[in-house]
């Protein structure tokens, strides 16, 4: 049976944090694994409780993750919270089992071009490599999430059919993901191609609540897009505190959506998500001094606003 659209009583939204990880792998600044540490402590303060922690890919992909088998047994123990970590094959499994992770995140697109220079294979090898790795994670217990990268355009071939997309989703739901997220890495989507995405996967038979969207703000179109979802069922979106981010196989990829942003969004047409802004600003803050700029997000820099009195909210 699908999932239709989400009924008018149904406010409840995950907001899947991945600051640590695609937030940071991308800078040119080296973060300490201390400082790695006290940014979760922050955004578990926050009340986020999925948490995308890091990789654990070769330290030579991604210099700025090579930390990770320190990082993930120094993360806060609590209730409720979980780190999924990135893994792209047996040997970063290994990795992850031995660090105590209980959650992972496998990455495929759409196009063989991006995955060549993302992860060095083909779609189609992608998948193949991903399969022991869902499989042996199933074995263990952990809650597998995979993603649908350049799920609307490419860098290197351009616009994406959407019927490729889904038939990714369907194979990586077939291979033992539990959720699948499509992600608009280089931020070319807009509100009606979410809308016929999501459309189309009802139509497919896929669930809406193991469906989730990962949006880049490149060109000024993630809340557009998060709106155009939420009005389509769907109730999970990643975000960066901070709105870091980026891949280093996309040219042109700005940062994430940034969670504060979201939160903001999510407040003011009432939805239930249990993050409280001016502790993500707090984070936000945080992260920003680590990596020695201003806050770019635009609550960041305006704060949040109570309607009461007017004034902004969350500010330093």
């Amino acid at each position: 049976m699908t999932d239709g659209p989400a009924t008018d009583t149904d406010r409840h939204v995950r907001i899947y944090e991945v600051g640590p990880r695609d937030g940071l792998q991308n800078e040119a600044t080296e973060v300490p694994t201390a400082a790695k540490v006290r940014f979760v402590e922050l955004l578990v303060a926050a009340g986020l409780r999925e948490i995308e922690a890091t990789s654990f890919v070769s330290p030579r992909s991604i210099p700025q993750l090579a930390d990770a088998d320190e990082l993930l047994p120094a993360l806060p123990d609590v209730t409720g919270v979980r780190y999924p970590v990135l893994v792209p094959n047996l040997r970063g499994l290994a990795r992850a089992e031995a660090a105590g992770a209980e959650a992972l995140a496998v990455f495929t697109a759409t196009t063989d071009a991006f995955t060549e220079h993302n992860i060095g294979m083909s779609v189609a090898d992608s998948l193949d490599a991903f399969a022991p790795v869902l499989e042996r994670a199933g074995d263990l217990g952990w809650w597998r999430r995979a993603y649908v990268s350049t799920a609307f355009g490419c860098p290197y071939t351009g616009r994406v059919d959407p019927a490729h997309a889904l038939e990714l989703a369907v194979e990586l739901f077939d291979l033992g993901a539990d959720e699948v997220c499509f992600g608009d890495t280089i931020g070319v989507g807009v509100p009606d191609q979410v809308a016929d995405l999501t459309r189309r996967a009802v139509e497919a038979g896929l669930h809406l609540d193991r469906l989730a969207f990962h949006f880049h703000d490149t060109r000024g179109t993630a809340l557009a897009n998060v709106s155009a979802a939420l009005a389509a069922g769907i109730r999970c979106f990643d975000a960066s505190t901070g709105g870091t981010g980026g891949c280093p196989y996309a040219p042109g990829a700005a940062g994430n959506l940034a969670t504060e942003d979201l939160v903001y969004l999510l407040d003011a047409e009432g939805w239930q998500h249990g993050v409280k802004l001016d502790r993500v600003l707090e984070a936000a803050r945080f992260v920003a001094s680590t990596l020695g700029r201003p806050l770019a997000s635009k609550v960041g820099q305006a704060g949040g606003w109570d309607p009461a009195s007017g004034g902004a909210t969350g500010l330093a």
